[in-house]
């Protein structure tokens, strides 16, 4: 099996924001930085959404917002992909159910030292570093042979469609 990352272990967000705290920990406190000004006329403004009919028809205006999406924001909504809505509504509740469990339960997919699948946070390499307010599931499905078969095994539904 191949890895695709690796991050050290950090306590969960959710349980550090269910104590009474009374301020961030410096860890997840990012240095002030200069506030980067867009005009609101500016097309940097307009979340990018893709149409898969439409990539797969070759419309070369689709693919050159495909490229600009990619490059300028890292990501899109894809529309038109033919992936049932329910199925989609499925999943969302299944990770809201997961993330809602208690946390005895998500140590049970904890991230392994030196690995990025599992509950934890991305990419993680010093103690030093910044981290971000949240907490994330990664698991690899796809190729299958690249699973990690514990994790998968013992995801809930509907995670192993």
């Amino acid at each position: 099996m191949s890895k695709i990352g690796s991050s050290l272990l950090v306590p969960s967000v959710q349980e550090l924001a269910k104590q009474s705290i009374t301020q961030v920990p410096d860890r997840y406190l990012v240095p002030k930085q200069d506030t980067l000004i867009i005009p609101k006329t500016s097309s940097f403004l307009q979340f990018p959404i893709i149409d898969l009919n439409k990539l797969l028809s070759e419309d070369a205006f689709e693919l050159h917002k495909l490229d600009h999406a990619c490059k300028e924001w890292g990501f899109f909504q894809l529309i038109n992909h033919g992936v049932d809505p329910s199925l989609i509504e499925s999943v969302k509740l299944g990770f809201q159910d997961f993330f809602n469990l208690p946390i005895e339960e998500k140590k049970k997919l904890w991230q392994k030292p030196g690995d990025i699948e599992g509950f934890g946070q991305l990419f993680v390499v010093s103690e030093k570093q910044k981290l971000e307010w949240a907490d994330v599931f990664i698991i690899n499905t796809l190729p299958s042979y690249a699973r990690d078969l514990n994790l998968f095994l013992n995801i809930p539904q509907p995670f192993r469609y």
